[in-house]
């Protein structure tokens, strides 16, 4: 598994390669088949959890020591693109196991790590992170879910909205505010499990994309937990979830690009089947011209990816901006190139009969999710070069 810290910055390994050839067949052979139901009966795709959990690529970017692959921020993006490729739903799992415990990475103590990154790795359990809320998704400082120490635990009441993979994970960090008069700085981070007492779960939103990927409430009531499950200091759990967010922005870029990709492999091996006026579609220069652009911006916001993957792995100081320009440029780019796709099959591409109209809804959350892209803008703009 790739995990050279040292990869250039723009140009993927060999090693790398190889991964992207593993990763597409199997997401072939064992993932695009179900695609289509997944999305038609929104549920979890339990097949493809399974392929990737036997093939470990269901959490890549876990460290070796925790019997992780130890695989680095390009390869663990190359994963989840070739996922989003075939099932925009299935790449929500290694991405959100990503998500969820980054925190844990970035911030935990040894033991926390220990006890939660091996879990994950084996694929015995997944990860979702919490920090929406019904009144806290752009402005999640002014969260009001509370975490109330008691001696040796800390007692966690509040609502966390827009959850990802929720009542599937075993494993959540959660956001609370332990100050209230600090506001950002009183805001600390903890793994919940689903088996505590007094956690549950909403009914499953019903979404326009991404049906495959369960989204909902979870429900803290009186829930009851160690101190020691207290990742890193009290009051530093909104600096953790920001920058997690840096890092786990780029895997939505990811998801773009490989919805993109999808959307752009049909569409070109349409247009030259269809025929029209004598001959196929694709001989027009209006139908050449359209695929010239969706390739030229679907290859712009993988260059763009790959480099803040790079930074991300080296934790350059400059990742907060190419983190958010990445995840919003190249959602952008998938929305506007999965449009064209469907357009290019006219009235087929309307259709369920076909892939694209659902490569299009699921392109939409990736300009949504992990911050809107007009909060990108703002963080661009706070952090630029």
């Amino acid at each position: 598994m790739a995990g050279n810290k040292d990869f250039d910055l723009y140009r993927p390994s060999e090693e790398h390669d190889e991964l992207r050839k593993v990763v597409r067949s199997l997401a072939e052979a064992k993932i695009a088949p179900f695609a289509a139901e997944v999305d038609e009966e929104g549920r979890f795709p339990q097949e493809a959890l399974d392929a990737l959990v036997s093939a470990d690529l269901h959490a890549v970017h876990v460290p070796e020591e925790f019997g992780g692959a130890g695989a680095d921020a390009l390869a663990t993006v190359i994963v989840i693109e070739e996922v989003a490729r075939v099932c925009a739903s299935s790449s929500l799992i290694p991405a959100v196991n990503k998500l969820g415990s980054l925190p844990v990475a970035l911030s935990g103590s040894e033991e926390l790590k220990k006890r939660y990154l091996s879990p994950l790795a084996k694929g015995d359990a997944m990860f979702s992170y919490c920090l929406s809320e019904p009144d806290a998704g752009s402005d999640a400082a002014g969260m009001k879910t509370r975490a109330v120490r008691d001696g040796d635990f800390y007692v966690l009441n509040g609502v966390k909205r827009w959850i990802t993979n929720a009542g599937v994970s075993e494993y959540y960090t959660v956001m609370a505010v332990t100050d209230p008069e600090k506001r950002s700085k009183g805001i600390s981070a903890f793994v919940v499990e689903k088996s505590d007492e007094g956690v549950s779960f909403g009914a499953p939103e019903k979404k326009l994309g991404i049906k495959g990927s369960p989204t909902r409430e979870v429900y803290l009531d009186n829930v009851r937990i160690p101190a020691d499950r207290m990742i890193g200091e009290e009051g530093t759990g909104f600096a953790t979830a920001m920058k997690t967010l840096d890092h786990t922005r780029i895997t939505i870029a990811a998801q773009a690009l490989g919805i993109a990709q999808g959307a752009l492999d049909y569409a070109k091996e349409y247009v030259k089947e269809r025929k029209q006026f004598g001959k196929p579609i694709g001989d027009f220069q209006g139908i050449q011209f359209m695929l010239a652009d969706m390739a030229m911006k679907l290859e712009a916001a993988r260059q763009l990816t790959y480099t803040a993957a790079a930074k991300s792995e080296r934790l350059d100081a400059d990742l907060t901006f190419y983190g958010a320009a990445a995840k919003c440029f190249a959602s952008d780019a998938a929305m506007d190139i999965t449009t064209d796709a469907v357009q290019l099959l006219g009235g087929y591409g309307y259709t369920r009969d076909y892939p694209l109209e659902r490569m299009m809804r699921d392109a939409k959350i990736t300009q949504i999710y992990e911050g809107t892209n007009q909060v990108q803008r703002i963080v661009m703009a706070r952090n630029l070069p």
